[in-house]
């Protein structure tokens, strides 16, 4: 018997058009384009159909709202299909991604994200391939988590960063080997792979927790952001230098992060470096961090982690709950120390 693979639709180049005001989404358009490959039809692809979720988006305008409405897609489907394709837009697909290993718990069956950066009714789009590769992977039913495919490669979704805005080689997995490699065959990292969960899947929703990113540069004023660190803000990734560093600004960091501590924000360090880990305490400059009670992301990237603090707040952890697990593998988002 056929495996049967839903892909659901979000937006993004990979179905554009050209409009007189440039490439954009257009309801309705995107069946008639895939109609028009005729190896979608072949008989080594399982059966695929079609969801084109409403309204359809740049991936610059995802937000919670529409990574619940994905994920709600996926469960309610869940029993119906061997595996997902879902099509989203280049520029956050490692957000999607990476929030969505996070809310399909227990996931055992394929999810894959996949896209374009050349619009899939221009000659040279990179769709289709991606698209072919990435129906072969979720009817395969090898892998038991949400992956990326783009470029020959699949990658573990929260392992995943864009790389490149104009290369079709457009995300890399920079601490995480890929899960397969597309040659003349497909070939699996075995070892690479999440084994199969056991019981049902658990779906958990988001919550639109207020959340932060900052990005520490030569010369910054920490005093400038302290308004910001509001008893609002329940979560904030760091970007630091190297494993963890940031400069010293005559100690003006520190109060800061103590009044944002004791505000109930939970801070996570992670590096601008796309390889490597945070290693809090190694260096003086990265104490005033630990001393304030900031978390280390490891080797997280910046996409994981904020991922990983919008669900672990939406599943209704403390504060000191929430501190533990930012450091604890949850589904394999980071390498455990």
């Amino acid at each position: 018997m056929k495996k049967k693979v839903l892909i659901l639709y979000t937006g993004g180049t990979i179905g554009m058009t050209r409009t007189e005001n440039g490439y954009a989404p257009q309801s309705g358009r995107f069946r008639a384009a895939l109609d028009e490959i005729s190896d979608l039809r072949a008989s080594e692809l399982p059966v695929w159909e079609l969801t084109e979720l409403e309204p359809l988006l740049d991936s610059s305008n995802m937000t919670v709202h529409e990574w619940n409405k994905i994920a709600r897609a996926v469960a309610e489907q869940y029993d119906r299909y061997d595996g997902f394709v879902i099509l989203h837009g280049t520029d956050t697909m490692a957000y999607t991604a990476s929030a969505l290993s996070f809310m399909l718990g227990n996931l055992g069956k394929p999810v894959v994200l996949t896209g374009s950066q050349i619009p899939l009714c221009e000659v040279r789009s990179d769709g289709r391939d991606n698209i072919i590769t990435s129906l072969l992977i979720a009817g395969a039913g090898r892998v038991n988590e949400v992956c990326l495919y783009f470029g020959g490669k699949l990658l573990r979704g929260n392992r995943a960063t864009k790389y490149s805005a104009d290369g079709l080689i457009a995300f890399i997995s920079p601490n995480y080997p890929s899960l397969a490699e597309a040659g003349i065959t497909i070939r699996y990292n075995e070892s690479a792979l999440l084994p199969k969960p056991k019981g049902a899947l658990q779906l958990q929703l988001l919550e639109n927790v207020p959340i932060g990113v900052l990005k520490v540069f030569p010369g910054i004023q920490f005093s400038l952001f302290e308004q910001i660190m509001t008893e609002k803000l329940r979560g904030i990734v760091i970007e630091t230098f190297g494993a963890g560093n940031i400069p010293g600004d005559g100690g003006a960091l520190l109060p800061i992060i103590e009044k944002a501590f004791c505000n109930g924000t939970v801070l996570t360090v992670c590096s601008q470096c796309p390889q490597g880990a945070v290693a809090l305490g190694t260096y003086e400059t990265s104490n005033a961090l630990k001393r304030a009670g900031a978390v280390s992301g490891l080797d997280m990237t910046t996409e994981a982690a904020v991922a990983k603090l919008y669900y672990l707040f939406s599943c209704g952890y403390d504060k000191e709950t929430v501190k533990r697990k930012m450091e604890e593998d949850l589904c394999g988002e980071m390498t455990a120390p």
